[in-house]
């Protein structure tokens, strides 16, 4: 069975990357690397774009940011690529706002991750919460954002389906962004599988395609989609033996970035591609041009990226 396209609930599937937002060297947007980006993307058989999430550094963007990256990657995009546009914000209004922009623009699909300051004190106010803002697109699928581990909203997912499958008519699914495999396959089982379950963990792959992921959103799928795909076709193949291969190749490489910071190592290495997505912004710390070295040397090693 292909394991990336046979969802019953929607059209997402496949890798889908979650992009790097390209700024210039003063931090301003960059938004001309777009066009560059969707075409690395197809190249790599990369299905989707989530746009303004947390690679995206969402959160230390303007709406009017947001609005213009997201109106970009549909135009350059031209239809090759799905495109889902995360409309989390702390403010209701400003969330909704965003929604509507986005499926006035052309989204393939919205998402959005809870109010991390003030936060859902119940399962039911999350609810609310999230019907409200999807409701202003009621004709885009909508697909919540699970990410627990930077929220702090730790509702278990197969609660919130329970709960939002009568009050959220465009739910389809949820980007799952958190560690606990349990939650995920009773989600990806509920209701006969109505719901697309998107791993957002890149690191778990394989276990989550095997506990029934239809989709999956990761920072890494910018720059190193085919190792995935080596996970996904193996699988298919029956050949488990050599996905796990594929995926310890790719926990390798994460273990590398992690040491560097994360998010601006990753932008380091698209820069190192060929593909110079520039700083990202403060409060995060950018790497040292010692640091970049070193990395690109420890990459290089692993095969990921060529050597200086």
């Amino acid at each position: 069975m292909d394991r990336l396209h046979a969802s019953k609930s929607g059209t997402l599937s496949g890798l889908i990357a979650a992009p790097f937002t390209p700024m210039d060297p003063s931090g301003e947007l960059n938004l001309e690397m777009i066009d560059r980006l969707v075409e690395a993307l197809v190249a790599d058989g990369v299905k989707g774009a989530f746009v303004c999430g947390t690679t995206g550094e969402s959160l230390s963007l303007t709406v009017e940011e947001r609005k213009a990256i997201a109106e970009r990657w549909i135009e350059a995009s031209g239809g090759r690529l799905k495109i889902i546009v995360h409309a989390g914000h702390p403010c209701l209004q400003d969330a909704k706002e965003l929604v509507r922009h986005a499926a006035s623009a052309g989204a393939d699909a919205v998402s959005v991750m809870p109010p991390s300051f003030f936060r859902p004190a119940t399962l039911a106010d999350l609810v609310d919460w999230c019907a409200a803002v999807a409701a202003e697109a009621p004709k885009t699928p909508f697909y919540y954002y699970h990410i627990p581990e930077m929220t702090g909203v730790t509702f278990r997912m197969i609660d919130f389906l329970e709960q939002a499958e009568g009050s959220i008519p465009t739910l389809a699914g949820i980007k799952f962004t958190h560690w606990d495999l349990m939650d995920f396959a009773a989600c990806a089982s509920f209701n006969d599988g109505r719901y697309a379950m998107l791993i957002g963990k890149d690191e778990i792959l394989l276990s989550a395609l095997v506990a029934g992921a239809r989709g999956a959103v990761g920072s890494t799928y910018n720059y190193a989609a085919p190792v995935y795909l080596q996970v996904i076709k193996a699988l298919e193949e029956g050949d488990v033996r050599k996905a796990q291969e594929a995926q310890l190749k790719a926990v390798q490489m994460i273990r590398t970035i992690s040491k560097y910071g994360g998010l601006p190592a990753q932008k380091a290495i698209m820069k190192m591609r060929g593909l110079d997505c520039g700083p990202a912004r403060p409060p995060l710390r950018n790497l040292s041009p010692a640091e970049y070295q070193r990395l690109q040397e420890e990459l290089a090693a692993l095969g990921v990226v060529p050597r200086a």
